[in-house]
């Protein structure tokens, strides 16, 4: 599937990293390659949102706002004609709908309009599924990806949280491999933008992932977080990566917000 901007002037598809369309020589706008994060504050921050047609990392512990994040994420393209696809194991879809209308977001509109497909890979596959070998397995996700995407035509791609897809295989470099092997095959064959979640786990040292291989794969990582503040938290947003994006690394405060959801609200000294 190709993918690119098309040219205002000869309607020409541009592969997503140039400047100029490749066959007229007109200049493409300044964010023809950049995607909104639903979030005009990061958008800011981030040079115009995310880079089209790449992966991103969205990390932290527990609690941090990490399925607000990717919700925000997609409102905003269901709203401005780019669907999208939320990929849950654990989470029950209709859970999903009734606590997003409570927090005041109506998926179900989203859902009703094909602005946005819910896809409960658990649903999709026999109970041995986990049991397959690595390769069958992927291409039983890229399958469902692959035909949820045409119905809808989606453009951008939230997997919360990538650990259940790994499943039960327990070899660290196998894991590793296989998450690889996924992040590429979506880029290769899929429209679309992504954002990844995973929790970082407690007694993690320096990795902002489950399997350590994310960080590496993604073209950015925004870490979400708690921090004590005297008698309190408060939740703080860090860029530590983020490829072709002019941006100094810093800790950012925000809050969630009721039908709105993250929104950032001063630089953490």
């Amino acid at each position: 599937m190709e993918q690119g901007t098309p040219c205002l002037q000869c309607g020409h598809v541009v592969p997503y990293g140039f400047r100029f369309c490749t066959e007229c020589g007109t200049p493409l706008p300044p964010n023809a390659n950049r995607i909104s994060t639903g979030n005009e504050q990061l958008d800011s921050i981030l040079g115009g949102g995310f880079k089209r047609g790449k992966t991103f990392l969205v990390a932290g512990k527990a609690g941090t706002g990490k399925t607000i994040f990717s919700l925000q994420y997609l409102m905003h393209g269901a709203n401005n004609g780019e669907p999208g696809i939320y990929v849950t194991v654990d989470e029950k879809p209709e859970a999903l709908l009734d606590d997003a209308m409570r927090f005041g977001w109506n998926l179900y509109d989203c859902v009703q309009k094909k602005r946005l497909f819910l896809l409960p890979l658990r649903k999709f596959f026999a109970f041995d599924m986990w049991r397959k070998n690595p390769q069958r397995r992927l291409e039983s996700t890229m399958k469902q990806l692959s035909e949820r995407s045409r119905e809808i035509g989606a453009k951008r791609l939230v997997i919360d949280p990538i650990a259940p897809l790994v499943g039960s295989i327990q070899d660290l470099q196998l894991v590793r491999e296989y998450v690889r092997a996924m992040i590429l095959a979506i880029e290769d064959t899929l429209n679309v933008t992504t954002v990844l979640t995973s929790e970082i786990p407690t007694d993690a040292d320096a990795s902002f992932s489950r399997y350590g291989v994310e960080e590496f794969l993604a073209a950015g990582v925004i870490v979400l977080d708690l921090v004590k503040s005297g008698d309190g938290f408060v939740r703080t947003l860090t860029i530590p990566k983020m490829r072709w994006t002019e941006i100094q690394p810093s800790t950012y405060m925000f809050d969630i917000v009721q039908g709105k959801g993250i929104v950032i609200n001063g630089k953490r000294i």
